[in-house]
């Protein structure tokens, strides 16, 4: 797995690398202190795997996210935060990261999500997993079918609009692999079209 750190303390960037390149089959191949420097090593190095502070002068983790996919639509981002905030969380699903790691995880929680983004899965952090049910659920503490972070990432772009193929390119899945989200969030959701799927996402907040 190749690795690009973002993080605008040195000492962080050196100790994360220090840290990931004792994990086996991974190797950080540049480090940057903004987004801005994020996305310029992104294409300039061809990582796998983004791991981004959210927090960066500049321009933030989730807006860099937001650059590198719509330029290389199969890496796989990372974010990194403090805080287990529902907002950012929504924001960076939405800009396609597939992980939100707190800060404060141990180290082979790390490595659990590096493995599992590498191979095409998300890992959210129990308490930020815990933060989104909460958003998800409302005020009214209506029972809400779990969702995966992909299929609240298809659910997002079905609802503005986009076609199966477009939604595929945006995530760097096939269009099958799309239709069959799609499938699954029509039957747990109990709906038969998009309509109905739009106002679910008004009333759980994901779209307003």
């Amino acid at each position: 797995m190749r690795i690009l750190i973002a993080d605008d303390h040195h000492l962080i960037r050196q100790g994360l690398a220090l840290l990931i390149e004792g994990f086996a089959e991974c190797e950080v191949v540049g480090s940057a202190g903004d987004g801005l420097e994020a996305a310029r090593l992104a294409l300039q190095l061809l990582p796998d795997i983004a791991l981004l502070d959210i927090n960066m002068p500049g321009m933030n983790g989730i807006e860099a996210c937001r650059r590198m996919l719509s330029a290389q639509p199969k890496l796989a981002v990372i974010l990194l935060s403090m805080h287990p905030d529902e907002s950012y969380v929504l924001r960076g699903i939405e800009a396609g990261a597939r992980g939100y790691v707190l800060k404060d995880a141990a180290p082979e929680e790390l490595e659990q999500a590096l493995r599992l983004v590498a191979r095409g899965e998300s890992y959210f952090s129990p308490q930020v997993t815990g933060a989104v049910m909460a958003r998800l659920l409302g005020p009214e503490k209506a029972p809400v079918p779990a969702l995966s972070a992909r299929q609240l990432q298809v659910l997002r772009l079905i609802c503005d609009g986009h076609s199966n193929p477009v939604i595929a390119k945006r995530l760097g899945i096939s269009p099958k692999t799309v239709d069959t989200h799609r499938s699954q969030l029509m039957q747990k959701l109990g709906v038969h079209d998009v309509a109905n799927l739009t106002r679910y996402a008004i009333r759980i907040g994901l779209i307003s």
